[in-house]
C-alpha cells in the first residue's frame, strides 16, 4: 500500500529583520506567490502553503496546476520530506522518489563513477543495491571512459545523462515529479522516454506539477489548482 495524505498542511517562512524593507518584501512576495504577515520582534512570515488537505491512494496520478509561485514545487517538496509542516500534518506510506532536482547531491570534482556511489547514498540506498546497479547506471548513461573522469569536465548533456541513470534505476512506490524530464540530448531522449514511461507504470502514485495541461490530461486521474498557497479547485 501507499498512500499521501495532508490535513490543514500549512507551511511558514519566516524572514527577520524585514522592519523598514517594505520594498524588497513587496517584491519578494511576487516571486514567491506566498503571503506576507508581520510577525512579532522584526520577523515577517511567508506563508508558502495554506490549510493544504490531499488524500492520495494506490493508481492515483495527481496533477498539480498554478501559476509560478503558486506553491506547487513546495508542495512537492513536503511530500519529499525536505520541509516539516509548519500546521497541519502529513503522512507518506510508501517508498519515495524525488525528481525534484535530479542532480542534487552530485560533486564536480568527483569522478562519474564517484558521484553514483555519493547520489545513491543521497537518495538513501544501501550499498549492496548501489554496487549491484552501478554497472547498469554506467552502461545506461552511455559515458564510456568519461565515467572515471570529474564530471566538472563534462559537457551539460552528459551530466544530465549521468544524473537521469542515477535517479531512474531506483524503482519506489511513490514518484514526484516537477515537469517532466527532458535530458536535452536528442539521441538520448528516447529511450529516456521510455524510461519515464517504465518508471511510471510501476509507480503506485504519481505527483507532477506541470504547466503544460495536455501532459496533466494525459497522464493524470485528480487534478489539484493552487492559488498563492491556497487550494482552489479539485477536481
Amino acid at each position: 500500500m501507499a498512500g499521501i495524505e495532508l490535513k490543514n498542511l500549512t507551511i511558514d517562512f519566516p524572514i527577520y529583520g524585514s522592519n523598514g524593507r517594505s520594498i524588497k518584501n513587496v517584491a519578494f512576495s511576487a516571486l514567491t506567490g506566498g503571503r506576507i504577515a508581520k510577525g512579532a520582534r522584526d520577523i515577517s512570515v511567508v506563508r508558502a502553503l495554506s490549510g493544504i488537505n490531499m488524500n492520495i491512494r494506490d493508481g492515483d496520478r495527481v496533477g498539480l496546476i498554478g501559476h509560478n509561485g503558486s506553491g506547487k514545487t513546495t508542495l512537492l517538496r513536503v511530500m519529499a520530506g525536505v520541509y516539516e509542516p509548519s500546521l497541519g500534518s502529513i503522512n507518506v506510506e510508501g517508498s519515495v522518489i524525488s525528481m525534484l532536482s535530479i542532480a542534487q547531491g552530485m560533486s564536480a570534482d568527483l569522478t562519474g563513477r564517484q558521484n553514483i556511489t555519493l547520489r545513491m547514498a543521497f537518495l538513501g540506498q544501501s550499498k549492496e543495491t548501489t554496487k549491484a546497479l552501478t554497472d547498469e547506471i554506467i552502461e545506461f548513461s552511455e559515458l564510456g571512459d568519461f565515467i572515471n573522469m570529474p564530471i566538472r569536465t563534462y559537457s551539460s548533456g552528459m551530466y544530465m545523462r549521468l544524473a537521469f541513470s542515477i535517479v531512474t534505476s531506483i524503482n519506489a512506490d511513490i514518484l514526484l515529479m516537477d515537469e517532466w524530464l527532458s535530458v536535452g540530448d536528442a539521441s538520448f531522449s528516447e529511450k529516456a522516454r521510455e524510461r519515464l514511461d517504465h518508471m511510471l507504470s510501476g509507480a503506485k502514485i504519481l505527483v507532477i506539477a506541470s504547466h503544460n495541461p495536455g501532459l496533466i490530461d494525459s497522464l493524470c486521474n485528480k487534478k489539484y489548482f493552487l492559488d498563492h498557497g491556497e487550494m482552489t479547485e479539485q477536481t
